[in-house]
């Protein structure tokens, strides 16, 4: 409803052209998911379908890790955030290069050489099951929330500007991701995650282009954007209450994001999908280049976004109820006049919608299966397995939708949910923080700083939304709006709602601020501080308690758990040196760890097995391996080999293996929970054979 004296303004209608566009959008996704149903034999085992069997090409990884961040959140909350803040947001691009460094070399390649299917695997191995059980806990409840969120908050902001009725947005986009996952698995979501990327930056292309035409260039749109305060890069103000200085943005925003990109399940499964950890770490690279064009198209059209409502804030004027609805709205008004561009844009929201949800029901499957469900039921077939996770996906599409539901009766806890997803993350990277680089950490240290950290966060992420912080803004207008006969002055700034923002913001200028203390001083601290405060806070107190329980010895533990860092920073450094530096813990015993535990599976499996000499300094652990036709042999068989012209021993080793390797399809090596290919683990016994 536009507000008392303002004239209506014309909104025109989605056509039956938009629909078309936004219904071929529907049926190319589900499409992908039915052909990877059925191509190369199906969907058989729980490693195809989780994991893509693990043979995935570099593109659609990078493409589906750049698709799991550019949700309908962004599409819409983006530009908006550019709008009515300005461009600091831009500054973001430093943060994720940051990111994809300290990921690829300090959590990726603990999790690669694992094979873990899901994440929290790596927690059990370091800590203990409880420790998993919490963190995979922790992942479902705030993925069932966020996808509700991700796909009832684009439907409602597209209702109000272009007439489409939200829950058959809500009931049909559900539907068929839910429906493309369940039958084509991992293969089918990198797939159609890089089709709606690709839809996603059509959509964006369309709005700057149009915008800038028909506001007379680009560079006429930052002119207008300068004058309107809105070009901010830098801010050195070290006050931690402000919500976007460049220290914010460039620590907050790397801790948050390392979060995000480097121990969330949906990430850490797409890195898995590739055959060597040299190739997951070359997607993550190129996935940072892909966050620079997102960010840099968003902020282009929050820029044009300001151009064109500079002088007519259609918050303020009613012609929209919230910020999530500016990107919607100007679509309609300049690129109505050519049917099926409107349903370019909205097939781009919906596009990031589905990309997002995809993403969320094969981790959530993920999770539940081998941290559950695995737990208690050991004596299932493969194809059983298989059958529960496509099962899994199926229940959680239909938990997607019924919190989609739910959300509609939330109103401004949605802001509230949004500070609570983020603010999960960071407890989660402290934990996994602590126990890839910390050897001394235990299971009471980890334990205890997991829950203090929680408390702390979330008494001031809960504490800021009860009270809110003020939150200065560049300055806004309705003197350009058509006005009835009341004469309208000019308005500064206007409390308007935000989905992808953390705090409701307030109007500018001097504010009297009546909180209490604890609410101006801590309460009001950037949400990006949030995951800086959560690891440190997981760190301190874990290590204390640890120490004070009794700290973990450093020689007994498996050095595949912990991440030698001092030999990643500091390469050209002695070896004696970097021996030091890795505090005790045994990194020369990695191959042998990997051997043990192969062996340990094939004993359980009831093969002929024999014992080796213990691994490194621990005496109470037997090295076994299986046994092979040259164990029965006597001492002095191989050194007749001259004499016979006998093969020599590692000649009938290397036949024995590729023998093998034949019959398993001539595939690589699997780690040693048999999830996917390890580079360390390709080494044939030879190898082994000859350094022990």
């Amino acid at each position: 409803m536009v507000n008392p004296g303002f004239a209506p303004r014309h909104i025109p209608a989605f056509s039956a052209a938009d629909y078309a566009v936004f219904v071929a959008l529907l049926i190319v996704s589900a499409s992908i998911g039915i052909f990877f149903a059925f191509s190369g034999g199906g969907q058989k085992s729980t490693r195809q379908f989780l994991l893509a069997d693990g043979n995935m090409n570099i593109f659609p990884v990078t493409m589906s890790l750049l698709a799991s961040f550019v949700s309908a959140i962004t599409v819409l909350g983006m530009p908006a955030e550019i709008y009515l803040h300005g461009t600091m947001f831009f500054m973001f691009c430093l943060s994720f290069l940051l990111m994809a460094v300290v990921s690829a070399h300090i959590f990726l390649p603990v999790f690669f050489n694992l094979g873990c299917t899901s994440a929290y695997e790596y927690l059990e191995r370091r800590f203990s099951k409880g420790i998993r059980r919490v963190g995979s806990a922790t992942f479902i409840l705030q993925m069932v929330m966020y996808m509700g969120i991700v796909l009832y908050a684009p439907s409602l902001a597209l209702e109000a500007v272009t007439g489409m009725n939200v829950w058959a947005a809500v009931l049909s986009l559900g539907i068929i991701c839910t429906f493309y996952t369940t039958i084509g698995g991992m293969k089918a979501v990198l797939w159609t995650d890089t089709f709606q990327v690709c839809v996603m930056i059509a959509g964006f292309l369309a709005v700057i282009i149009q915008g800038c035409l028909q506001l007379g260039g680009i560079s006429e749109v930052w002119e207008v954007n300068r004058q309107g305060g809105r070009l901010e890069f830098f801010n050195f103000d070290p006050d931690p209450r402000v919500r976007h200085s460049s220290w914010s943005v460039h620590i907050g925003g790397t801790f948050m994001w390392i979060a995000i990109f480097g121990v969330n399940q949906a990430q850490v499964q797409r890195y898995l999908t590739v055959s060597k950890l040299s190739r997951a770490q070359i997607a993550l690279y190129l996935n940072v280049v892909g966050l620079w064009l997102i960010v840099t198209l968003a902020t282009l059209c929050g820029l044009v976004l300001y151009a064109f409502y500079k002088d007519c804030d259609p918050i303020v004027a009613g012609y929209i109820r919230t910020s999530d609805q500016l990107m919607p709205l100007i679509v309609m008004e300049i690129l109505s006049w050519l049917p099926g561009l409107p349903g370019l844009f909205v097939s781009c929201v919906f596009a990031g919608a589905l990309s997002t949800m995809s993403s969320g029901l094969n981790s959530l499957s993920a999770v539940t299966l081998e941290d559950f469900v695995r737990s208690f039921k050991t004596d299932l077939t493969e194809a059983q397995y298989t059958m529960i996770s496509k099962l899994l996906v199926a229940i959680y599409g239909g938990l997607m939708i019924l919190m989609a539901y739910v959300s509609s009766f939330l109103g401004g806890i949605l802001q509230a949910a949004l500070s609570i997803f983020g603010m999960i993350g960071g407890p989660l990277l402290g934990l996994f923080t602590l126990g890839i680089l910390f050897p001394w950490a235990n299971v009471w240290g980890a334990y205890a700083g997991t829950a203090a950290s929680f408390l702390l966060v979330f008494w001031v992420g809960i504490g800021a939304q009860v009270y809110k912080p003020p939150v200065n803004k560049p300055p806004i207008s309705v003197m350009g709006c058509p006005r009835l006969n009341e004469t309208i002055s000019n308005v500064t700034m206007s409390t308007v709602t935000m989905v992808t923002d953390m705090f409701t913001t307030t109007e500018a200028g001097p504010v009297v601020d009546d909180r209490p203390d604890v609410a101006k001083y801590w309460y009001s601290m950037s949400y990006l501080y949030y995951s800086v405060i959560a690891v440190l806070t997981v760190l301190i107190v874990g290590l204390v308690v640890s120490f004070i329980t009794g700290a973990q010895d450093p020689e007994e533990l498996d050095p595949r758990l912990i991440t030698p860092f001092f030999d990643t920073v500091c390469c050209c450094f002695p070896e004696r040196w970097r021996a030091k530096l890795r505090c005790g813990v045994p990194q020369e015993d990695r191959e042998l760890w990997m051997e043990r535990d192969m062996k340990a599976e094939e004993s359980e499996q009831g093969q002929e097995l024999v014992e080796l000499k213990p691994v490194g300094r621990d005496s109470q652990k037997p090295l076994l391996r299986r046994k092979t036709p040259w164990d029965d042999q006597p001492e002095d068989y191989y050194s007749k080999k001259d004499q016979d012209g006998r093969r020599s021993k590692d000649e009938e080793m290397k036949t024995f293996i590729k023998g093998e390797e034949d019959q398993e399809g001539e595939k690589p090596p699997a780690s040693p929970n048999g999830n996917v290919p390890d580079e360390r683990s390709s080494k044939s016994s030879v190898d082994f054979e000859s350094s022990i």
